[in-house]
């Protein structure tokens, strides 16, 4: 019995690799973001039940806005007031989405894993040195949107943000059979590059959203451009926007990843390890450098 589930199982990841891989995944991209745009209440009806035969976890009832004028609409909904609480202590990295924890932990000095046996290169993601060199030796946490989960995410600290770096690329499926079969998968695909500024802290952090098949779309509030495929313009894109932990900094046109990387100085929070589901706002990193663990970590948190 074990053997046949077993068996059923491969298969099903060897066709959902077939399904989502070895297509025009750039052509498939392009008609699902003008395909999510088509304002139609019987279309985007059909769309989301469609959709939901496939994903038993779609939660509508927590959107503040219970129909839609498109697939994208609901794609990229807002969430009820209070529904993601935010840790506020000060030596606490919250995660910036909701998402199920992918491989995470110490950078091996410049290298890391996207899937046990998948190693890349800080340079390979980061293309920036100066911001690479910064996390040599430190820590870092793949978060994976899945594509019925909440899409918008959000600043873990409050910081500055002065400009984003564009990655242009493929738009590889980054499901977890994708990213043990398709090596260096991340740093393929079209992402940015966000540093995050924060002179009050110690250390470093930096996002890096990650595109992927039917998303290839990332929108920042503090951009006049959506990042997608149709993007022409310069690769570094200034900016001047400053961020309250937890305020909304943009979000993804469908399901997606992002990467944290923090300086040697912090570490994973209890119990975040690969497979486990975390909401925007939970404690995801602490930085250990100045106080105790049980005084900070165990504390009550502010709501």
């Amino acid at each position: 019995m074990l053997k046949t589930a077993t068996v059923s199982l491969t298969k099903q990841e060897q066709l959902n690799f077939l399904l989502t891989n070895r297509i025009p995944r750039r052509w498939l991209t392009l008609f699902m973001g003008w395909f999510s745009q088509i304002e139609s209440p019987w279309l985007t009806k059909l769309s989301i039940a469609i959709w939901q035969l496939f994903a038993e976890d779609l939660r509508l009832e927590d959107a503040k806005q219970q129909s839609f004028s498109s697939l994208g609409a609901c794609f990229t909904r807002q969430l009820k007031d209070g529904l993601r609480p935010v840790d506020q202590r000060a030596d606490v990295v919250t995660s910036p989405c909701d998402a199920i924890v992918g491989a995470c932990g110490q950078v091996q000095g410049t290298q890391l894993f996207q899937a046990k046996g998948f190693p890349y290169e800080l340079s390979d993601l980061i293309p920036d040195s100066h911001i690479a060199n910064k996390y040599r030796n430190g820590v870092f946490v793949t978060l994976r949107l899945k594509s019925s989960m909440y899409h918008r995410f959000h600043a873990p600290i409050d910081c500055h943000v002065s400009k984003v770096d564009y990655i242009s690329g493929d738009t590889w499926n980054v499901n977890p059979i994708a990213l043990k079969r398709i090596e260096k998968l991340f740093c393929k695909n079209e992402r940015a590059v966000i540093e995050l500024h924060n002179h009050s802290t110690n250390g470093s952090i930096t996002l890096v959203p990650v595109a992927a098949i039917l998303v290839a779309s990332m929108k920042f509030h503090f951009l006049s451009d959506t990042l997608d495929l149709k993007y022409q313009g310069p690769n570094q894109l200034p900016c001047n926007a400053s961020f309250t932990k937890g305020d909304e900094m943009g979000y993804f046109q469908h399901g997606s990843t992002i990467i944290v990387f923090a300086s040697g100085n912090y570490q994973l929070c209890p119990g975040i390890g690969e497979g486990t589901p975390i909401k925007m706002g939970q404690a995801l990193l602490r930085d250990h450098s100045d106080s105790p663990y049980s005084s900070t970590l165990n504390a009550p948190q502010s709501h």
